[in-house]
């Protein structure tokens, strides 16, 4: 592992550049810093919800999820280098199924609220939505790993499910969405 900062500020980024990890340095505007900036927020609102009052297993793997987003967003910081395996997506995957067999099937769209843990929840699955379109607006124009694409699919999704079982946990207080000609 690299040097640690032993001095928060270095100044090198006061004419609005940032290096990246293998040395190059980029505008702070630059897509590739963008992403890896985005997955930083999402790391920050997945630490928001760790703040409260959640299930074991749901802790367990948003806890899990804040280490590999940190490997996602070293590796976006870092061209050409992969540190988002596949057996990541397959955890989540796994995850998904367990969350979502404790659960009815869904028949309304479900509006982000809820209780707290699952306002949060869903708070952190559209800032993860946006790390994906930020990615996917990258790979076309420099490689990005296809793993790492997946991973925040299944993430955003894992999230989503995350929130129901949150709102459910907290006395059934999901909040369904009601069609405008129904609402009076």
């Amino acid at each position: 592992m690299g040097n640690r900062l032993s001095k928060i500020y270095t100044r090198t980024g006061d004419k609005g550049t940032t290096g990246l990890g293998d040395g190059s340095r980029v505008d702070k505007d630059h897509l590739r810093v963008e992403c890896y900036g985005t997955v930083d927020e999402l790391n920050s609102v997945i630490g928001l919800l760790l703040a409260s009052d959640l299930d074991a297993d749901v802790r367990d793997c948003m806890t899990r999820t804040q280490h590999e987003l940190f490997d996602l967003g070293g590796e976006l910081c870092m061209p050409g280098v992969v540190l988002i395996p596949e057996s990541f997506v397959e955890q989540l995957e796994a995850d998904l199924d367990r969350f979502n067999e404790t659960l009815p099937p869904l028949k309304d769209f479900i509006l982000p609220g809820g209780s707290e843990p699952a306002a949060r929840c869903h708070l952190a699955r559209t800032v993860c939505r946006r790390a994906e379109r930020l990615m996917v607006a990258l790979d076309k124009l420099e490689d990005v790993n296809p793993v790492s694409l997946r991973y925040l699919n299944r993430l955003s999704d894992l999230l989503f499910v995350s929130a129901r079982v949150l709102a459910r946990a907290d006395g059934n207080t999901e909040v369904l969405w009601v069609h405008g000609d129904e609402r009076g």
